[in-house]
């Protein structure tokens, strides 16, 4: 496995939110606190646009190649031109803006945050806001996949349907009202994982033809200190787009796990980062992964060691390892 360093020629000041590779492309969007939005064209180590913003950014994501969103501390959803550099600001949350994602199916850019709403914003409309929804915590993370938006909300996952959102279509409580730290939908079927603050993972699978549909939780990165059992945050999940069953889970002690969803087993584990695991994110081919190591808000200590983004290029026999070797695209 090839493994490279992102190099900035000015360096990423503050801990890194989210990195999210482009829908066709390896051009990596990276959202921060120092802060500012980048993009970074990974085939050739080029920066290709810096955006300062005017508070931190907390999540980001991709409309298309050329178009991107940020959520921001001051509750504020930006749109960018990522040609031109311009930006402009959509709508504005009552208090911290936590999570953006893109619907292709709705056009809709699908925000939520500390102020518990979700809001849907219609941007090719004449009315901005097209729904508002009141929840009874923060939400701390959310997934988008087709028109099923998940989200994780203390220690529940709530499902929603974006073409009736009057509801909730289906709500699962954690076990033992553990908090919740991320939640990842998968691309090509129907079914999510989810991390929680202790170091287990939950995933639901249904698969359209067949019975056999997965659902069981794991500890996922317990760690030995002083003989004892340390469990530590999964921070995020990202699900290979090309390997059927393939996920890898980000920890807050800086490691990243490979993981095959069928056959229930490890598959590899990446050399552990200086820093927590902030975010994690494969390009469209599944062939490239890439791990931002930083300091994540939800820690209280301030960053000791700067904040990086690794590149990983997978190799056949990572690709090929998965139990029944089958991928999610025909």
């Amino acid at each position: 496995m090839n493994e490279s360093c992102l190099e900035f020629k000015n360096p990423i000041q503050d801990a890194i939110s989210r990195v999210r590779f482009a829908p066709q492309s390896n051009n990596l969007l990276i959202s921060s606190w120092d802060p500012c939005l980048r993009l970074y064209d990974v085939d050739c180590s080029q920066l290709r646009l810096e955006a300062p913003s005017e508070a931190a950014l907390l999540d980001c994501c991709f409309q298309e190649e050329s178009v991107a969103f940020s959520a921001a501390s001051d509750g504020s959803i930006t749109r960018y031109d990522l040609h031109s550099g311009i930006s402009n600001k959509i709508g504005n949350h009552d208090d911290i803006a936590t999570c953006v994602e893109y619907s292709t199916e709705t056009r809709q850019v699908i925000t939520a945050g500390f102020d518990k709403k979700i809001i849907a914003w219609d941007i090719f409309g004449a009315k901005p806001l097209v729904y508002l929804r009141n929840l009874d915590a923060e939400v701390e993370s959310m997934s988008l996949s087709g028109y099923e938006l998940i989200i994780a909300v203390g220690s529940s996952v709530d499902i929603y349907d974006l073409r009736n959102s009057d509801k909730c279509v289906q709500s699962n409580k954690f076990c033992m009202d553990v908090p919740l730290r991320c939640v990842s939908s998968i691309p090509y079927l129907k079914g999510y994982a989810v991390g929680s603050v202790d170091g287990r993972v939950k995933l639901e699978i249904s698969y359209p033809s067949s019975s056999n549909n997965i659902g069981y939780m794991f500890r996922c990165h317990p760690r030995s200190r002083d003989g004892r059992n340390h469990l530590v945050p999964v921070n995020d999940i990202a699900f290979n787009p090309f390997i059927s069953g393939a996920f890898v889970t980000g920890d807050n002690v800086g490691y990243v796990t490979a993981w095959d969803a069928k056959s229930r087993r490890r598959l590899f584990e990446l050399p552990d980062c200086a820093n927590s695991i902030a975010s994690l994110t494969y390009n469209n081919e599944g062939q490239i992964l890439a791990v931002a190591s930083s300091h994540t808000y939800q820690e209280a200590t301030e960053i000791e060691k700067p904040p990086q983004i690794f590149v990983h290029k997978l190799e056949e026999s990572h690709l090929g390892s998965v139990s029944d070797g089958s991928s999610s695209r025909k």
